[in-house]
């Protein structure tokens, strides 16, 4: 297949973002995935809007009830393959009730859907043909598949390393995949060097139009727990779903749904934990911290893009950035198995941080399981 050609697309919409550092909006035409002017990275220009009654819809469970809060023009139909209403599972662990959010259960077997659903959408609405993406696996299959639903060609950027199934997941949905050598950033320059040709890079991390999906995590929460949450733990990688879940909880709060959100606690593994060093050492933790190699692969992320944001979400909670070892990741998938929940690695990070701050928590208490055993039975 041959690389995606230069597209230069149009839409009469004004877009809710705009760039963190000129503040200048986000363009009709074109989809930048930073500022054409400044490089920086776009934001939410204004607070997401969150109503209290989802529209009713066919797809009940699906995130089609959300689609008057996503930024998409009227119209424009939600990319949708059934994401979201993942269970909410109820356990008791050291004698307190822990709930396993199981975002595994999303269509491609990762949350990665919720926001795909949304950016995918806006590709639509822009009539974009082709696009590129980077992925450590489980991003690219989620583009993959929603791209292949609106009949967009998609060619995903991916580390040497990635797990065979989920190269071969991206690959069964029709999606070109170029391997690139050496770490996980490697993928990231490499599709970078596409878009400057003028490839269409729909980038997970960069645009922000997914993380109005992501937020749909919180409205979840808050129904299926008759309130807001305690505490949230989760992996972080690029924080996106923090990020996101955080802009929920905002919107919710904003409309008087509820009084607060959660705590939140990010987890990293320490082969490659640069939110949890300068979390607990300050910039200087940087000095010390590498991009390497760890079972817990789609959270290797060197240089998060949001990093300074997820810190301050973290930081105004009153949370924490945790950091674990391989050996806590393979016994955390261990243990989570053992329960009924097949996670692959990246998720288990979740269980040595939770038996690390579980008897400091407020209840109730949510776990997010991010990514499917499926998808690295190797591992497992």
């Amino acid at each position: 297949m041959k690389a995606v050609t230069a597209q230069t697309p149009h839409l009469d919409y004004a877009w809710p973002f705009s760039c963190s550092s000129c503040r200048r909006p986000y363009p009709s035409a074109g989809f930048p995935y930073r500022c054409p002017e400044c490089g920086g990275l776009y934001e939410f220009s204004a607070p997401l809007r969150y109503t209290s009654r989802p529209i009713a819809s066919y797809a009940r469970h699906s995130l089609e009830r959300y689609r008057g809060m996503f930024p998409l023009p009227d119209g424009v139909p939600l990319i949708s393959l059934g994401e979201g209403g993942t269970p909410l599972i109820a356990a008791d662990i050291r004698g307190r009730t822990v709930h396993f959010k199981c975002e595994y259960l999303n269509p491609t077997g990762s949350f990665k859907d919720r926001g795909t659903a949304v950016l995918v959408s806006a590709l639509l609405a822009l009539g974009v043909q082709e696009a590129v993406e980077d992925s450590s696996g489980n991003a690219g299959a989620s583009f993959s598949a929603y791209a292949a639903r609106a009949g967009i060609k998609a060619q995903i950027f991916v580390p040497a390393s990635a797990s065979g199934p989920k190269i071969s997941q991206i690959e069964a949905y029709g999606a070109q995949t170029t391997r690139v050598p050496g770490p996980r950033s490697a993928a990231a320059e490499a599709v970078q060097r596409e878009a400057e040709t003028g490839a269409i890079y729909a980038s997970h991390a960069y645009a922000p139009h997914g993380l109005a999906g992501m937020a749909t995590l919180a409205f979840e929460l808050v129904e299926q727990l008759d309130g807001p949450p305690g505490a949230v733990i989760l992996p972080v990688g690029q924080g996106t779903l923090l990020l996101g879940g955080d802009l929920g909880f905002k919107a919710m709060v904003e409309a008087g749904a509820v009084d607060h959100g959660p705590r939140w606690i990010g987890v990293q593994a320490r082969a490659c934990a640069p939110l949890w060093a300068i979390h607990t050492s300050g910039a200087a933790g940087l000095g010390w911290t590498a991009e390497g190699e760890t079972l817990a692969e789609g959270i290797r992320t060197i240089q998060p893009l949001r990093g300074d944001a997820v810190l301050q979400v973290v930081e105004a909670s009153r949370g924490r950035i945790l950091a674990v070892e391989e050996d806590e990741i393979s016994a955390g998938r261990d243990e989570l198995s053992r329960r009924g929940l097949y996670v692959e690695p990246t998720s288990a990070v979740v269980w040595p941080a939770l038996m690390a701050v579980l008897d400091n928590l407020p209840d109730p208490v949510v776990v997010v399981l991010t990514g499917s055993g499926y998808k690295s039975p190797d591992a497992v």
